[in-house]
């Protein structure tokens, strides 16, 4: 029996009198009933038994918190359950990397104006304004340099926020 005399939430939900041999009172006290509730919706109680039984004792604690994030993530989402939820993490990985590569080529090509109007400075004064002109074009076109795929709206000029727009496990975003 989990805490004093009053059964584990296993026991009560399926109505069975809870032993001292009970395998689920260690990891689903009475106390919070929703755990196993739905565990046992999503997986069965028969097959939560197998599963804690086949496991080494050090491990099923660990085990019982995975089945409840799996069962969780099953109800919010019943066709991707977890997977759904890491494809929708994995996708806003990839949007911030390429926010950041976007950032650091914006850094570079201000960097490079820096630079050019470093070297303007510079310039001998017995170079023409038309010499100028076609070094300084060269110069700050750093545009035309960085690839295609970089030329979008930077963060900067962007007015929403990446955490605004989140909403978790939403199946129509994992895939399109």
């Amino acid at each position: 029996m989990g805490s004093g005399s009053s059964p584990c939430a296993s026991c009560k939900l399926l109505r069975r009198r809870c032993t001292q041999e009970c395998i689920f009172a260690p990891y689903f006290p009475s106390d919070d009933p929703r755990k196993f509730a739905i565990v046992h919706k999503v997986f069965g109680a028969s097959n939560i038994s197998k599963m804690l039984q086949e496991l080494p004792i050090h491990q099923r604690a660990e085990a019982v918190n995975s089945l409840v994030y799996e069962a969780n993530a099953r109800v919010r989402d019943p066709v991707y359950g977890c997977v759904g939820a890491i494809s929708y993490l994995q996708s806003q990985v990839s949007q911030l990397q390429m926010q950041l590569a976007v950032a650091q080529a914006e850094i570079l090509c201000i960097q490079m104006q820096q630079d050019s109007a470093t070297v303007t400075d510079s310039l001998p004064t017995h170079v023409d304004q038309d010499d100028k002109f076609m070094l300084l074009s060269e110069n700050n076109n750093c545009y035309g340099v960085l690839p295609q795929y970089l030329n979008f709206p930077s963060s900067s000029s962007s007015s929403s926020n990446v955490f605004q727009d989140y909403e978790p496990l939403k199946s129509e975003t994992f895939w399109t």
